[in-house]
């Protein structure tokens, strides 16, 4: 098993529809939000963690499979479902879990976590003449339920958003070893994301993403048109 080498993708992630990754218990303050969005400690700026990113291309990749869990797959699933190789690739790109216990010939089969994703930043451009015109970066969107009986609008809240629009860079990094063949999986699980979305509530059409102007050490890397036909 040799290292061959490390791939850059890059590109852009553009938000289709206003998208909320929760800041998850943060301080809450007097006339503030009831759901506000991680920032950056230091900038205070909105971005797009490589954990979410990881986390739902993942996901989406095992409910393509048919075997997902709730627990991600290991690789006793792999071996559970004859060792297919869709599974593998999973194994592959993202690696087991700590929990797992391989072999020496286990561990050689399937290899290290081939992909390492980066925290995506918001583009310069589009937030720095925001900053300047002393603008907001986000916007609050303001929901309610409604009861069904009397048609009246019951507990409302304010979730914070990244408006549509707005653009993020978009970085990941993915080892190549001797006899990989794992580029299309990659694209499977992008184009996956853009049809399902990123962060929460995008059941109510939060979080619908475009990856943009992808290139793989240069090189175009265009997306599936269908992938559930890949």
């Amino acid at each position: 098993m040799q290292l061959m080498k490390i791939a850059q993708l890059s590109g852009r992630i553009r938000l289709l529809t206003g998208l909320h990754i929760g800041a998850g218990d943060a301080e809450m303050h007097i006339g503030g939000t009831d759901n506000p969005v991680l920032r950056h400690p230091y900038t205070r700026r909105p971005y797009i963690p490589g954990s979410s990113l990881k986390g739902k291309m993942r996901s989406l990749l095992e409910w393509k499979t048919g075997a997902v869990k709730p627990e991600p797959l290991g690789f006793a699933d792999y071996a559970a479902h004859g060792k297919r190789a869709d599974i593998a690739a999973i194994l592959k790109l993202f690696g087991v879990s700590g929990g797992d216990k391989l072999s020496e010939a286990e561990a050689q089969e399937i290899g290290p976590s081939r992909l390492a994703f980066w925290d995506c930043e918001l583009l310069d451009e589009w937030a720095r003449p925001l900053e300047e015109a002393n603008q907001p970066l986000t916007e609050v969107k303001s929901e309610n339920r409604i009861d069904r009986i009397r048609g009246v609008a019951e507990h409302p809240r304010n979730t914070e958003r990244v408006p549509a629009g707005a653009e993020f860079e978009f970085r990941l990094s993915i080892k190549q070893l001797d006899g990989d063949d794992l580029l299309d999986t990659v694209k499977i699980g992008l184009r996956l994301i853009e049809f399902d979305g990123l962060g929460g509530s995008i059941s109510r059409g939060y979080g619908k993403v475009k990856f943009v102007d992808l290139t793989c050490d240069g090189e175009p890397f265009p997306l599936p048109a269908d992938p559930f036909a890949a």
